[in-house]
């Protein structure tokens, strides 16, 4: 069920799983599912030894698998187009059984079309799953882990660095932890701040699939290093990093700081960000002082633009020197 080019589980909500059983129950087709066949031979593709892995289909399982495990009740609108005087809605597939057995048989004898899918080519099977999701609703991060070369890979296992998982309190529902990933391995390759938007990742990601994976490698070796100081820096659960966009800066700030002044940063910015606060309240005396904070403020409205990025590291960084040497604003 979680191959690695697959979208994080439980992606769907409650209404989504809701309305596939009720179109399975009521008669209508589903789309098909994509399976990779593992039970033709051995295959290097196939780590978890399993006999199949989904390639394309993984929410429509889940919704399936927490209907018959009664986690899921049918919506409390539900219709049954073949008799609607028939009430199921609210019920559980285990309350069905008891109350309308045939209706529970319906489901249980429900045949779904599965596709099964031969090859030992991880890059046909990850190339399947984009074209079947390209008219999707599918992120651009989910989109980016299904594409071939060594970045995908790289972005997962930074995905799941310490940072990612304990530092971090930003929802990642929809691949918002690899596409952060993505923006610092951008910002490594180049060397500076340049736009994060989806199109310029999507272009970068594409660009390595046919690269020596070494140079990126060394490259995931510097990203780790400065993830490693950042947990260091930043507290679990961190308030101050409940969204990804301006994490890509404090990324930069810390990276280019050579000095032991990088571990007062979580300190200053907690500062920084009550003198934003005050600013809102015009509680600051300095009208200079004011215009930065403001144009900080406007510079987070577009956090993936590259002038963006510039305005606010020249900010932070000015503010965070001051800082140091004892500066404070009135």
């Amino acid at each position: 069920m979680d191959p690695p080019y697959q979208r994080r589980g439980r992606r769907w909500s409650k209404s989504d799983k809701q309305y596939l059983i009720d179109s399975i129950l009521n008669g209508f087709d589903i789309p098909k599912l994509y399976f990779a066949d593992f039970t033709w031979g051995p295959s290097a593709l196939n780590a978890n030894n399993s006999a199949y892995a989904v390639i394309d289909g993984k929410q429509r399982l889940e919704a399936i698998f927490d209907f018959f495990d009664n986690k899921l009740p049918l919506a409390s609108d539900f219709s049954y187009i073949a008799d609607p005087t028939i009430d199921v809605k609210g019920l559980t597939l285990e309350e069905i059984r008891y109350k309308h057995p045939s209706i529970a048989e319906d489901f249980e004898n429900f045949n779904p079309i599965i596709m099964g899918v031969v090859t030992s080519d991880k890059r046909y099977i990850e190339e399947l799953f984009v074209r079947l999701n390209r008219s999707r609703s599918l992120t651009g991060a989910e989109v980016r882990n299904a594409m071939p070369g060594p970045l995908p890979e790289l972005f997962r296992q930074t995905s799941k660095h310490s940072f990612f998982e304990n530092n971090t309190r930003f929802p990642d529902n929809s691949g918002q932890k690899l596409n952060l990933a993505a923006k610092l391995f951008l910002l490594e390759t180049t060397g500076d701040f340049e736009n994060t938007k989806k199109g310029n990742l999507d272009n970068f990601t594409k660009e390595s699939s046919d690269s020596d994976p070494a140079k990126y490698n060394s490259l995931a070796t510097n990203v780790f290093k400065i993830l490693d100081e950042m947990t260091e820096i930043f507290i679990y659960n961190d308030p101050l990093l409940n969204s990804e966009g301006p994490i890509p800066v404090y990324y930069w700030i810390i990276r280019n700081d050579n000095s032991d002044s990088k571990w007062l940063f979580r300190d200053f910015l907690e500062d920084f960000s009550n003198w934003l606060l005050l600013n809102k309240k015009k509680g600051l005396s300095s009208k200079d002082l004011e215009i930065e904070l403001n144009e900080y403020e406007t510079a987070l409205r577009s956090v993936n633009d590259k002038s963006s990025h510039q305005k606010r590291y020249q900010i932070l960084e000015k503010w965070f020197s001051n800082w140091i040497k004892g500066w404070r604003p009135e």
